[in-house]
């Protein structure tokens, strides 16, 4: 599982630096009216980094047994460790997809006047309440942490 969630971060990453690359007819950064926070660029770092981290987190915890029970157990399975190295992964995609998320609806914006689908404007406009358009580069670590929130609290029955 810890393999798949991992494999999901890094292909947000990649769709994520994309989109700040310049490379699509986007402002590069995302950001309208550029500054020293480098508009997009940090997150991107940011998600990078994580992935790099989930990578790490995917080694089978099973390679590292240890004799236990006073001799009785010649073999632990290291269950426990898998699990909670999982529950980081997980936690790192949320960090990992709420980037991706405040970088694509900045790329939607700048594609104005054209729309999404209803139910993606209809997310897209939920989302605005939380972490509003960046037009002027600031520090994104408030927005990130609220994009974060807004993944792990929203439903999709826009």
């Amino acid at each position: 599982m810890a393999i798949a969630l991992a494999e999901l971060g890094s292909i947000s990453e990649r769709r994520t630096y994309q989109l700040i690359s310049g490379s699509r007819e986007l402002p590069n950064y995302l950001v309208a009216n550029p500054g020293i926070n480098s508009g997009m660029m940090i997150p991107q770092y940011t998600a990078a980094s994580i992935v790099s981290q989930n990578k790490q987190l995917c080694s089978p915890a099973s390679i590292d047994s240890i004799v236990s029970s006073n001799g009785q157990e010649d073999h632990v399975s290291m269950g426990a460790n898998a699990a909670t190295k999982a529950y980081r992964v997980v936690n790192n995609l949320y960090s990992i997809l709420a980037i991706e998320l405040i970088t694509t609806t900045q790329a939607l914006h700048f594609r104005r006047p054209l729309k999404t689908s209803a139910r993606l404007e209809k997310f897209v406009n939920t989302f605005r309440h939380v972490v509003p358009f960046i037009e002027t580069d600031r520090e994104l670590h408030p927005d990130m942490v609220n994009a974060e929130k807004f993944l792990k609290n929203c439903t999709l029955e826009f």
